[in-house]
């Protein structure tokens, strides 16, 4: 490559024109990225240099740009602009850590300039350039673009990284790092070699050489790059649009595709979106990249097929020229364009393909049953794939829903009703459970549908995998599987423990009296707790339940694991009180026994708040009872009702 390299400081590019074309992707750094770069400058700005010693930047790869490409980006024809080639990353991000240091340079005598930044994407609703230039005045983070997002958030970051600093104590922080980036000191001798200790690019110019190609061979083997930022570049290279001589054309249509991508990828950033479909440990910096996959795992553009078979993949041709490895998706696309690229190619990958997938998808997760059975599947081992497969193969939507429900029902068949008495299987009631959740749902929403209720047929309530995926999950007694006669001592202690906070102040005071005082006589402690119990009633006293009667489905409920080790063999009314806390953000401790025996009795705190399933709810309200009776207690009544909703919903996969 034709280039010229060298050094050049921040100071040095103060003043200068950056123009950053539609085949780089937006600014996307994150604040672990932010503060370990102020971490880096600062470090340096406070250790012990030489002369000549300066901190470096990876590279900015920029080429100046002629005066046609100039006027075709509506700049002023008669300034020196450079097109960014690789870069724009660090050089936003030095540009909002000057913005923010404005007034320390002006204390300093140091330069309150900084450099401009153009960016091909500008539209009515998004100009990063007079975004950037009014970011001092941001104060929250703005959503309306995501790479306003970003930008405002970085700003934010830096701001409080220099807060964090002086509260801990730190001084002169600012001006540490503003002499860093800004102070110029020209030798005596040579005055074009710089003495100062401070912050430099490597700055690459390149000459002569199609930028895109270049951007590409740059950052092929760069982690920081995704699959789908290099194929952006394949996809917005003027040469595609050459035969479409109106440059307001060619602009346009490299403008129409930026941001169509843009909002692809903003409703893809959305947890509630994208955990629908995936993991949450599958996360991605492009999340766009899984769409790309989905045409190259499916062989959309039909590169790699059988001669005597074309709808079937030649994986073996395909691995042989795309490879293996988290690179072959844009090998794939690269392989496509190789032959000469149009307006015609990059329609068919973007419309047939990319813009139809996220439609089907989008449709997916707007319909009220496909959302909600494709999430059960998807969080039972079925890929997106097979799934539009699936309804590739499907001749109506009914149909597909039908399909759906077949694959679902393969899951719960294997849930049996009855576990052993120990408990020790009962997590292979999870798919039952978390089924019957999820129909709930669909079901309450069907109602408000069908009776043409003030909601219309508007979904009012979904389940929200977003929250699900993001917890562990445990099958647990809804009633202790501890038995618990009150016959015995200990059995009396653990009672008068667990009804505590569902008693009046007066019985509270009886029951820290039965531990709290040593003096007291056996005979009067046990008349003590016979007087608890009578004032109390039938209401608090345990239904004496069998370990086969504990072990059916019908005592199970999903609960997240944290609130499930909170609560241990709690009875009923005890778990209800700490399910109802973690639903509203607090925690009702359990009163526990001390070394030397007296109640400690813990004081309610808030804490964080977490997702409890409607089913769990349900139980805990005495939902599947007809009657509000023993209220404090999962009596079998309670249990035949809860099972009978469960059946009911899993009689539906049957319709």
């Amino acid at each position: 490559m034709d280039k010229n390299i060298g050094l050049k400081s921040v100071s040095e590019i103060l003043g200068m024109n950056f123009y950053i074309p539609n085949y780089q992707r937006g600014y996307r750094w994150t604040e672990r990225q932010i503060k370990d770069l102020l971490d880096d400058i600062y470090e340096f700005s406070n250790k012990k240099k030489s002369e000549y010693e300066f901190y470096c930047m990876q590279p900015l790869v920029v080429k100046i740009m002629s005066f046609e490409e100039k006027e075709i980006a509506r700049l002023n024809a008669d300034e020196t602009w450079y097109e960014v080639i690789d870069g724009q990353q660090r050089l936003t991000t030095i540009n909002l850590l000057l913005s923010f240091l404005q007034q320390t340079a002006d204390a300093l005598g140091l330069s309150t300039d900084t450099y401009n930044l153009c960016y091909q994407r500008k539209t009515s609703t998004f100009d990063a350039a007079t975004f950037l230039v009014n970011i001092s005045t941001v104060t929250q983070v703005d959503d309306s673009h995501i790479d306003y997002r970003y930008m405002s958030n970085a700003y934010l970051t830096i701001k409080q990284w220099f807060a964090d600093k002086m509260r801990i104590g730190i001084k002169g922080v600012k001006s540490d790092i503003c002499r860093s980036l800004l102070e110029y000191k020209p030798d005596q001798m040579t005055p074009t070699r710089d003495k100062a200790n401070n912050v430099r690019f490597i700055w690459y110019e390149s000459k002569n050489e199609d930028p895109i190609k270049v951007f590409t061979r740059l950052n092929i083997g760069k982690i920081s790059l995704t699959n789908a930022e290099l194929i952006k570049a394949l996809f917005l290279n003027r040469s595609n649009f050459e035969e479409a001589k109106d440059e307001n054309n060619i602009k346009l249509r490299q403008q129409e595709i930026a941001s169509e991508w843009d909002n692809i990828e903003y409703t893809l950033q959305n947890d509630e979106f994208w955990l629908f479909l995936h993991e949450n440990d599958n996360d991605r910096y492009a999340r766009i990249d899984f769409l790309f996959e989905l045409i190259e795992q499916f062989d959309l553009l039909k590169l790699f097929r059988k001669e005597d078979d074309p709808t079937t993949i030649d994986e073996d041709k395909k691995k042989d020229t795309v490879g293996d490895d988290r690179y072959r998706t844009f090998r794939y696309y690269y392989e496509y364009f190789r032959d000469g690229e149009s307006i015609e190619k990059i329609d068919e990958v973007w419309k047939h393909g990319i813009k139809k997938y996220f439609s089907i998808l989008e449709e997916w997760y707007n319909d009220l049953k496909s959302y909600h059975y494709i999430g059960y599947l998807i969080e039972y081992g079925h890929d997106i794939p097979s799934l539009i497969n699936l309804w590739d193969n499907s001749h109506t939507k009914d149909d597909f829903i039908k399909r759906l429900k077949v694959k679902i029902k393969e899951i719960t068949d294997k849930c049996p009703k009855e576990y052993k008495e120990d408990g020790s299987d009962k997590q292979k009631a999870k798919p039952a459970l978390l089924f019957h959740n999820i129909q709930t749902v669909i079901n309450q929403n069907t109602i408000g549908k069908e009776e043409k209720s003030i909601y219309g047929s508007r979904v009012f309530y979904k389940f929200p995998f977003h929250l699900y995926k993001k917890e562990s999950w445990d099958v647990e007694h809804i009633d202790s599987n501890c038995t618990n006669d009150l016959s015995d001592s200990a059995s009396q202690k653990e009672w008068l423990i667990n009804v505590y906070h569902s008693v009046n102040k007066e019985t509270q005071e009886k029951i820290v009296k039965f531990f709290n005082n040593s003096a007291t006589a056996e005979e009067d402690r046990t008349a003590l707790f016979d007087e608890i119990k009578t004032s109390l009633g039938p209401a608090y006293i345990p239904e004496e339940k069998g370990a086969e009667r504990k072990n059916r489905i019908n005592n199970y409920c999903l609960l997240d694991s944290s609130t499930n080790r909170s609560y241990g063999n709690a009875i009923f009314s005890a778990k209800r009180r700490i399910i109802i806390g973690k639903d509203q953000g607090k925690y009702l401790g359990i009163p526990q026994l001390s070394k030397d025996g007296r109640l400690e009795v813990p004081e309610a705190t808030s804490a964080k708040s977490s997702f409890v399933p409607p089913c769990t709810k349900h139980i805990f309200m005495k939902y599947y009872s007809s009657m509000m009776s023993y209220a404090n207690y999962w009596i079998d009544k309670d249990a035949e009702g809860y099972e009978t909703d469960i059946d009911n919903c899993l009689a539906q996969l049957e319709n």
